[in-house]
């Protein structure tokens, strides 16, 4: 049996540094990245050297190749610093599922909607499930109903994504996080306590 080995998305870039880098001419970089000029390899190593740094090419495919004077594990450092901060900040949005019957009373509603509210400003998205069990799927209209209530509930910081609509003996609907709407709502809370 035949093993394949997936290459996983954290493996390390391979810079080329100092006498392995093969570009007869380079666009050099200092350590604030403010640009030197376009120099060939050899004074560019040797200025390198003067600084007591390495030089490493940071962008292989640009014409000429670009190269930084950088002492080389700081640079490691900072890539891999940066890495992290970019993990952080990109929050993976998730779907979240809210079931709902289609004759749900208002407080239960509420409820539901309060928790869907909670779901919409950590970022993540809603769906909305009217489930019909046994002949209650012969009354649609009930579940577009409900379905259009709890939209409207959450008008003020959501869009709609998909529209309410039947997948077999359940109706669906979807909807997102909307930040101008939320911006706006804050705008009209601050301006009406402030006039009070």
């Amino acid at each position: 049996m035949i093993k394949r080995h997936k290459r996983s998305q954290d493996q390390k870039r391979f810079y080329r540094v100092n006498e392995r880098i093969s570009a007869r001419e380079l666009r050099v970089l200092d350590s604030e990245g403010k640009q030197i000029g376009i120099l060939d390899r050899f004074a560019a190593l040797q200025n390198a050297r003067e600084q007591g740094l390495d030089l490493v090419e940071i962008a292989p495919r640009a014409i000429p190749p670009v190269a930084k004077i950088v002492d080389f594990n700081k640079f490691l450092y900072q890539e891999e610093k940066r890495k992290r901060e970019e993990k952080k900040k990109a929050k993976v949005s998730e779907t979240k599922e809210v079931r709902l019957g289609p004759f749900i009373s208002d407080n239960d509603l509420g409820v539901m909607v309060k928790r869907a509210r909670e779901f919409l400003l950590e970022g993540d998205k809603v769906r909305f499930v009217v489930k019909f069990r046994g002949r209650q799927v012969t009354r649609p209209e009930f579940g577009f109903a409900t379905a259009r209530k709890a939209i409207a509930m959450l008008e003020d910081i959501s869009k709609v994504e998909r529209e309410p609509h039947m997948e077999g003996r359940q109706l669906v609907a979807i909807i997102s996080f909307e930040r101008k709407k939320h911006e706006k709502k804050a705008e009209n809370e601050k301006s009406s306590s402030q006039t009070v």
